[in-house]
């Protein structure tokens, strides 16, 4: 079998890789493409590739992503790259006879005033944060997209919704990147250099749920590896996209204590209120995926600890944009 990965370069479609390596998968029969070999926003690069390669399953992990910062400052290009990424991959792989295909979305598809946890019935039954909603609407489509190419082609593309995702591999860029990330690198930079306090964004009082990339490769995975029996037993076909988390949530605040322990950062943390703080809450339902059989395996801590040496021995060359 072979499997094409899209955007293996990325946090989490290097984790997938790792996976697909350690279950034994050859290195060849993982294609991959950079890039510079392969813009995903070319329909014609995306349909040659899709028609000389051909493959077996495709995961789709490749998407243009970032924090709140980036979103306010980049929504045109975030909701033009990522429904161009997500149209050409999934069209292309249909007009090549890919029947089976995985794609990762966000959870900021749900709306924004939602009950919480947030359950898959929540989808488009309001308004989406403003913050990121240029993005959050390119991520729907995705879903919609593979709905509507299973409902007319008879396809088995799959959707995977995940929680803010951390882990090796992370964007720790202090403005274009998520919040943990960027954490991660202020109260690392404040204690290398002396500095006695720390700004974060917004208020402190918003909570969200976290999940280390290495629990999301294997979940994604094992949606991907559920006969077709199971996974249609359990979704439906208008509404088929399965939520992936840990269940359990921090407010910034905590994550920002955490964060400072596990950096040795003994300072101030001041918070700018100033600064928006997006949704006041994030939790995803997981009960679905739970009835499957998988749930996250990595703890908050564990996971910090473990990113933050990751950081450390990668400190001079982790992604700036």
């Amino acid at each position: 079998m072979r499997v094409y990965l899209a955007g293996h370069r990325g946090m989490v479609g290097g984790a997938i890789h790792r996976r697909l390596i350690a279950r034994g998968m050859a290195e060849g029969d993982i294609l991959v493409r950079t890039h510079a070999e392969l813009d995903l926003t070319d329909q014609g690069a995306v349909r040659a590739f899709m028609q000389s390669e051909r493959p077996d399953a495709v995961i789709l992990a490749a998407a243009k992503v970032g924090g709140i910062h980036a979103n306010n400052t980049y929504p045109a290009d975030f909701i033009y790259e990522n429904l161009m990424i997500e149209c050409n991959v999934i069209h292309q792989a249909y007009d090549a006879g890919v029947t089976r295909l995985l794609q990762l979305g966000s959870s900021c598809i749900y709306p924004r005033a939602v009950p919480q946890p947030m359950r898959e019935d929540a989808l488009l039954t309001g308004v989406l944060e403003p913050t990121n909603e240029p993005y959050a609407v390119a991520k729907i489509a995705g879903i919609k997209l593979c709905e509507s190419y299973n409902r007319q082609h008879g396809t088995d593309y799959r959707s995977v919704m995940p929680t803010n995702l951390y882990g090796p591999g992370d964007n720790f860029h202090p403005e274009n990147s998520h919040v943990l990330p960027a954490m991660i690198r202020r109260f690392h930079e404040a204690v290398r250099d002396g500095v006695r306090e720390v700004v974060i964004w917004g208020t402190g009082t918003p909570r969200r749920e976290f999940l280390h990339v290495d629990d999301m490769a294997e979940a994604s995975l094992f949606v991907m590896d559920l006969d077709r029996a199971s996974y249609d037993a359990n979704t439906d076909p208008m509404l088929s996209h399965i939520n992936v988390g840990t269940g359990t949530d921090v407010s910034i605040a905590e994550l920002a204590q955490m964060v400072a322990g596990i950096t040795g950062f003994t300072g101030q943390i001041v918070y700018d209120t100033t600064k928006p703080d997006g949704t006041a809450r994030k939790l995803m339902d997981v009960s679905r995926l739970a009835d499957m059989g998988w749930r996250a395996r990595t703890g908050l801590h564990e996971g910090i600890s473990g990113t933050y040496e990751w950081f450390q021995r990668h400190a001079d060359t982790v992604r700036e944009k």
